[in-house]
């Protein structure tokens, strides 16, 4: 009987689709890669600063409004709170509530973004609420916590209720008011009016990224009360409607340097203790930076978003 050969024959190689390639991978050109790492830390700071601007900024305006609140509270039972003059940026001169949106929020002096991330802010160059003449307020619609966000919505004859150094007052809304659209009738004399300003947005840009400004106007039910005579002021353009404040970029560009510090100080730390204990220790750093530059971001955005 002749033995039958058991011996396999030697397999052909062939390609296998499943097959892992187990062969490293080439690095990447250093330029390929410094590319993609900007790339990567430009959209970690922009989703930052909407996740910030959007949501987290309420939690600072809301600490803020209690601490404003109880401010002006004492300043009103001591009779010390401002009514008018030379008022310093920041500083509360008056409590404004919409029964109707219910709405409450401590006005702050000054339009720039700097000052109204903690609330409404009143404009330097008109009359305090309460005195004789014309009164404008802003408010955001969208980020640090939007407390105007609804104000487009209200109608003729809704009440706007604000407290100030010189009493408390009543207003009646008269007309809502657009881009574009007429200005109010010139405001008889001994007579006031409030005017509160945010900005808009139309199909996509509702509700998150306005850029129309509106208007609504309320006269006041009674006599207005004079305060005292406030010096004659150029409004700087950072107090103006829709714009952002250059002073943010200061604080914004010291963030980004902690945060290219934090990059360099995690890359050496890595090569010397490992991965786990670099993201133990530098990831509270990671988010401090993170929180600072979208807060500084976010005090560059126009003053009525």
């Amino acid at each position: 009987m002749t033995a039958v050969n058991t011996v396999p024959a030697q397999e052909t190689e062939l390609d296998d689709p499943f097959a892992v390639d187990s062969a490293p991978r080439p690095p990447l050109p250093a330029v390929v890669s410094v590319i993609i790492r900007v790339c990567l830390t430009c959209a970690l700071l922009a989703g930052s600063l909407v996740v910030y601007a959007l949501w987290l900024s309420t939690i600072p305006q809301a600490r803020a409004q209690e601490g404003l609140y109880n401010q002006l509270r004492e300043q009103l039972s001591q009779a010390t709170a401002p009514i008018g003059g030379d008022i310093a940026p920041g500083a509360p001169v008056a409590l404004l509530e919409v029964p109707s949106l219910h709405l409450r929020q401590v006005v702050v002096e000054g339009t720039a973004s700097s000052q109204m991330w903690a609330g409404p802010g009143h404009r330097r160059d008109t009359k305090l609420p309460g005195s004789p003449g014309v009164s404008h307020i802003y408010g955001h619609s969208a980020t640090f916590g939007a407390p105007f966000r609804d104000i487009a919505a209200m109608q003729p004859g809704e009440l706007i209720n604000v407290t100030t150094g010189m009493g408390e007052f009543n207003y009646r809304v008269v007309k809502v008011r657009h881009t574009g659209e007429p200005l109010p009738e010139p405001l008889p004399a001994g007579r006031s009016r409030l005017t509160l300003v945010t900005a808009e947005g139309k199909g996509w840009r509702t509700s998150w990224a306005p850029n129309e400004v509106v208007y609504v106007d309320a006269l006041l039910d009674g006599d207005p009360q004079a305060g005292l005579p406030r010096t004659s002021l150029t409004l700087p353009i950072a107090e103006k409607p829709m714009q952002g404040d250059p002073a943010a970029l200061i604080p914004l560009l010291l963030w980004l340097q902690l945060l290219v510090v934090a990059a360099i100080a995690a890359t050496w730390a890595r090569a010397r203790w490992g991965g786990r204990q670099v993201w133990i220790v530098g990831l509270p750093v990671l988010l401090a930076g993170l929180w600072g530059a979208a807060e500084a971001m976010a005090m560059a955005l126009p003053n009525l978003s």
